[in-house]
């Protein structure tokens, strides 16, 4: 099980991005055009830099939804690979039996 702090820093940035989405989405578009003028775009820019740093999309980090482990994370289930596999030892989940040859 991984710390309880990390699995609530994690739910907090995921937060973050939820709420600044929108905000950081214009700001972008808006350093992006080519039409506007550069002092204009630099303010976008200088905007965008002045937002919180986890509203960033790319600081969450993918936790198992059942353990909270940040590696071995399999994105179609949100899990890792280790509760994957525990669960499916106790046929918790349909379909899936443990292999053997």
């Amino acid at each position: 099980m991984a710390k309880r702090s990390a699995i609530e820093r994690d739910r907090h940035r995921r937060r973050m991005v939820k709420k600044f989405a929108a905000r950081r989405n214009a700001l972008k578009a808006i350093a992006k055009d080519g039409s506007l003028s550069n002092e204009e775009r630099f303010q976008a820019r200088l905007k965008l830099a002045a937002l919180p740093r986890n509203s960033s999309p790319t600081r969450v980090c993918n936790r198992c939804l059942v353990t909270g482990r940040p590696r071995g994370y399999y994105r179609k289930l949100r899990m890792s690979r280790i509760a994957l596999r525990d669960l499916a030892s106790r046929g918790q989940i349909p379909g899936m039996v443990k292999s053997s040859w």
